[in-house]
């Protein structure tokens, strides 16, 4: 009989496991959910390191960890109302897109806690919804300094997913901003793609920048974005990734990628996580910035050598945004 059980609760503990993407309950810890901006969940970037800071924060929390990946803006509402359904205590969404319906099912479940990837929350908005916000026009900044020091053509691009998505449009002014103050005369391309998941739009605008002279490209795009720095390597050109380092998630990309202007999407979330089992309830908004360590450039990399003085003004602009002294535009 003893061995009955203990085969009766293994087979329940395997179907846990294997119930949806995501980490096993530990121990009944609280129920972590979340759901993904529209695109794949393995998108070397925003999607992909928002999980993997969930998957870390359910971790230390004892908790359990599922994903939800969305297909179509359509879906956000119904892919949150399942997690719901399925009583989990947190709930992060990813992306500002998402960010009307978090907000309205905020509203509808106070015992639920939300957290919002670049979803800015309104004063007054409800305690159990918490904007994660980051500084990308700082980030930017970074890669645009970058770009505007390793430039031969004087000609640089930048590959945009969405117009109509501000963290999208204040890398690429924070980009913008920089290489023109260390070169005036520069050009700076940018395009918009108008898609965060299609590869093939992002390798044909960077090819367009590339054959228009730009000698870097800058990817703010997602999946779409990689098919930038695909191009980008194979016309033997610089490339400049976003949101994690790119030069280690994107292996077929390595060898053209300089730096990224990262967002740190894996620490925010999960310290999202810690802040809610330790404190409770969290709601306005959570930015990372230069300040507390939530923007960064990514290490230099294939430059042999790195340009004289190059790492001495990215580390003299890190000073100054975190002193709040140099304030890039993100509009």
């Amino acid at each position: 009989m003893k061995r009955l059980i203990a085969f009766l609760a293994l087979g329940s503990i395997l179907v846990t496991a294997c119930g949806g993407a995501g980490l096993p309950g530990l121990g009944g810890g609280p129920k972590i959910g979340m759901v993904t901006d529209i695109g794949q969940l393995e998108d070397k970037s925003f999607n992909e390191y928002s999980w993997k800071g969930v998957q870390d924060g359910a971790k230390a929390v004892g908790g359990e960890a599922k994903v939800i990946v969305t297909k179509d803006t359509a879906d956000y509402k119904q892919n949150i109302q399942q997690l719901i359904d399925a009583k989990y205590e947190v709930i992060v969404t990813v992306g500002f897109l998402i960010g009307t319906d978090t907000l309205a099912k905020a509203k509808a479940n106070p015992n639920i806690q939300f957290f919002g990837v670049d979803q800015f929350v309104a004063p007054g908005g409800p305690s159990n919804y918490q904007g994660l916000l980051f500084a990308e026009n700082q980030a930017g900044y970074l890669a645009g300094i970058v770009a505007a020091n390793i430039t031969k053509s004087n000609k640089i691009g930048a590959v945009g997913g969405r117009s109509d998505v501000p963290p999208v449009v204040a890398f690429i002014k924070g980009y913008e901003a920089a290489a023109k103050k260390e070169k005036p005369n520069i050009q700076v391309l940018v395009n918009y793609t108008e898609d965060f998941n299609a590869p093939d739009k992002g390798e044909a605008s960077a090819k367009t920048m590339i054959g228009q002279g730009a000698d870097v490209i800058f990817q703010v795009a997602g999946l779409t974005g990689a098919g930038a720095l695909r191009a980008a390597c194979n016309a033997k050109v610089w490339g400049i990734g976003v949101d994690v380092d790119q030069y280690n998630s994107l292996p077929d990309a390595k060898a053209c990628i300089v730096t990224s202007a990262e967002k740190k999407l894996q620490v925010a979330t999960a310290e999202a996580i810690k802040r809610w089992k330790d404190k409770g309830k969290q709601g306005e908004n959570f930015f990372n910035d230069a300040k507390n360590g939530g923007i960064a450039a990514s290490p230099i990399r294939n430059l042999t050598p790195v340009p004289a003085g190059l790492e001495d003004k990215l580390k003299k602009a890190l000073e100054e945004m975190k002193a709040g002294t140099l304030n890039p535009p993100s509009k």
